[in-house]
């Protein structure tokens, strides 16, 4: 059939369609650096911690390849992407406004359980949210403008997720109360952070909605060499085929994959105790006082200033690659990854904890990236949000992995919270190590 290339789209055309995900990851950095602080206060303890995180991978497994297949096969009038973007934002916005205040809902679930649920719900809808947003760039952009259309996607995600981590330390700065009240739980400044991230996401997934108009399904096909007029067959979708028939570079990534969120879960978890304990000591032992909070919104600072260094890297991926390949820029920023989480150990300034961050946000701007550009151009245009989709599965299973072991490894470690960081680092290492293995579809990269 006749095929055209895709249209070359302007810049603002691209950040349009990414700029959704700003809100979303606003969304996201709040529950990764306030998660812990939040269900410590409800009443659960380091050893247990991470237990209650295994409900964000898990809803991930589940969700996204099924939101994968869904959005491939829908074709509606806002798009087949955008309808899933938009009503996922909607649920987000409600669990992060349910789930600082699960106190107050008592007469429902106990305080530590209902927090549990809402984390759930809101990693769940996150999920649902983020999955067709890496779908739709590989539906959008043509093959020039992929290695752009997923670092300015990167870059997008990480302003918000500096916004995001800095949000709780910029409203205790405002004057905002960042020690619960007597006879409540948790801070007024962790609250109003997630009132606000709710907001937000629900207004730049908006601007997507209405910004961004994706091709018709007859656009679609001419695009990508789809046969609209060939007789449709009757087998159904089987996910283990997908699975099995699967690209090669599909597994050769999703080892790095592995390693890699891997090493993000655990410092996600434990950054708070291990800093807390590390740089305040004895005055952080109770996770209602001042020295606990004060780790808490340092650790959103850490957070916050990696994905900065992550949103600028970002933005110089594009041509380092062109320079030197997409393989070895991948490597060289995971492996700085792992060093940065290493010397953690090595330092008691909190000040000086910023420095380690670099390292971590060269990591997290490749690998929000550069899987997704050495991916999507091997898989079939008609199936590109279903396999995106499992292969997030490459994202869940390490964190559900980390989710398990992390008791374990705590407890072998003696109650030690910075030997799981050091743990974090080595596997970062290893999945720096891991991407000489990949073999691109193309040579020209």
């Amino acid at each position: 059939m006749d095929h055209i290339e895709k249209p070359k789209l302007s810049f603002w055309q691209i950040w349009n369609l990414s700029f959704g995900f700003l809100g979303v990851q606003i969304g996201y950095s709040l529950q990764n650096g306030n998660t812990s602080r939040i269900l410590e206060a409800l009443g659960a303890d380091v050893h247990s911690i991470g237990y209650f995180w295994l409900a964000a991978p898990l809803a991930g497994l589940i969700v996204q390849p099924i939101i994968g297949l869904s959005s491939d096969k829908t074709w509606t009038r806002l798009g087949r992407r955008i309808p899933f973007i938009f009503f996922g934002a909607i649920v987000s916005a409600l669990a992060m406004f349910f789930m600082p205040n699960a106190e107050y809902f008592a007469y429902l679930l106990p305080p530590l359980f209902f927090g549990g649920l809402m984390l759930l719900l809101m990693d769940t809808s996150f999920n649902v949210t983020m999955q067709p947003f890496r779908a739709l760039v590989g539906d959008m952009v043509n093959d020039d403008q992929r290695n752009l259309g997923y670092s300015l996607q990167s870059a997008l995600i990480n302003f918000g997720a500096v916004f995001g981590s800095l949000l709780p330390w910029i409203l205790t700065k405002s004057g905002i109360a960042n020690v619960p009240a007597p006879g409540e739980k948790v801070a007024d400044s962790v609250i109003w952070s997630f009132y606000i991230g709710g907001g937000i996401l629900l207004l730049s997934v908006l601007w997507t909605v209405f910004k961004t108009k994706e091709y018709a399904p007859k656009e679609h096909a001419l695009y990508n060499k789809i046969d609209l007029d060939a007789e449709v067959k009757k087998e159904k979708t089987n996910i283990i085929t997908l699975i099995t028939t699967a690209p090669k570079i599909f597994w050769q990534l999703g080892f790095v994959q592995f390693f890699s969120w891997f090493a993000l879960f655990l410092m996600w978890v434990y950054t708070t105790r291990a800093i807390a304990n590390q740089v305040w000591g004895p005055d952080a032992l109770d996770a209602k006082s001042i020295g606990f909070n004060e780790a808490g919104d340092w650790t959103g600072v850490l957070f916050a200033f990696y994905s900065a260094v992550a949103a600028i890297y970002s933005l110089l991926i594009p041509s380092i690659a062109k320079s030197i390949g997409r393989k070895k820029t991948y490597s060289f920023s995971l492996l700085m990854g792992g060093l940065g989480l290493i010397s953690m150990f090595l330092i008691e300034d909190k000040n000086l904890l910023l420095l380690s961050m670099i390292g971590v946000g060269f990591a997290w701007a490749a690998i929000l990236a550069m899987p997704y550009a050495m991916l999507s151009g091997s898989l079939p245009a008609d199936k590109m949000g279903v396999y995106m989709g499992l292969f997030n599965a490459t994202i869940t299973l390490p964190q559900i992995a980390a989710g398990l072991l992390g008791s374990t490894l705590i407890a072998l470690f003696g109650g030690f919270p910075m030997a799981i960081i050091v743990i974090a680092g080595a596997s970062m290492l290893i999945a720096g190590l891991g991407v000489i293995f990949i073999k691109e579809k193309t040579t020209n990269q």
